[in-house]
């Protein structure tokens, strides 16, 4: 680790922090096998621990010696900036003191993350980056053993993701499906019934399906305003949905993902 003062925001060394808000800009950044960044030492920790290899970390004074001890072991320029550099570099306030340019890691295949799993969450174009992070802290504080999402998911490895999951993105294994076919017949193939929950004429109440769930469940969470496509749902060996009451048709994806995996997971 090496510690180094920064006091321009228009130091080139700065540029994986540079307009964060901004995704395109991001994307443009990113070197080969690309970059995500988590934010807080709490979630820089998370992400070392799960192996994941840092390119640097942007702090600033007063949270130094708390990325010091993360970062001893690891030979990576430290950036210390003034509050006023770090919120003019990313784009906002910098609350949380510290934020890491982090490598993404090579995503597994589908057949490896499910090979042991008994209980599976899939996301499904969700766009609302609050709603992926949510949706992965369910998983993991609800015994959730892998996440998968489609290939038209928003990121679980962006900033907001990592920060909402509280750094569980890191916890639970994931990966991204190449597609709904393959990847359900990787699940068919280690006997795990695809369950999609949705507003459906095939659907049975959610407490019924749990009374005789299968051993090994892959829970299917549609899109926050369509819901599953026509596509997901034929490939769905089972429909559920949670009954409703007060003239509520249903729950948030995150919420409504917390209850299933909750009823699963006491069976």
């Amino acid at each position: 680790m090496e510690l180094l003062e920064l006091t321009d925001a228009d130091d080139p060394r700065l540029d994986d922090y540079r307009g964060l808000t901004d995704t395109a800009l991001r994307r443009i950044a990113e070197p080969e096998g690309g970059l995500y960044i988590a934010e807080s030492a709490k979630v820089i920790e998370r992400a070392v621990v799960a192996g994941h290899r840092p390119r640097s970390v942007m702090v600033q004074r007063r949270w130094v010696d708390g990325i010091r001890s993360i970062m001893a072991d690891h030979d990576v320029p430290v950036y210390v900036v003034p509050d006023a550099v770090a919120e003019a570099v990313a784009g906002f306030a910098v609350h949380r003191g510290a934020l890491a340019s982090m490598h993404r890691p090579a995503l597994p295949s589908v057949a490896s993350v499910v090979a042991d799993a008994r209980l599976v969450l899939i996301l499904a174009d969700i766009g609302d980056h609050a709603n992926i992070g949510a949706a992965f802290r369910a998983a993991a504080g609800l015994g959730a053993d892998a996440v998968l999402v489609s290939p038209g998911c928003a990121d679980p490895l962006y900033r907001r993701s990592v920060r909402v999951s509280m750094g569980t993105v890191f916890q639970v294994p994931w990966t991204r499906m190449p597609d709904w076919k393959s990847s359900v017949d990787a699940l068919r193939d280690e006997a795990i019934a695809t369950t999609a929950l949705a507003l459906d004429e095939r659907a049975v109440p959610l407490r019924d399906f749990v009374r005789e769930r299968p051993e090994r469940v892959a829970l299917m969470m549609g899109s926050e305003g369509d819901g599953l496509s026509a596509e997901a749902l034929a490939l769905a060996d089972h429909v559920v949905t949670i009954p409703m009451s007060g003239g509520v048709d249903s729950l948030n994806v995150a919420s409504a993902a917390a209850v299933a995996l909750w009823a699963l997971g006491e069976e």
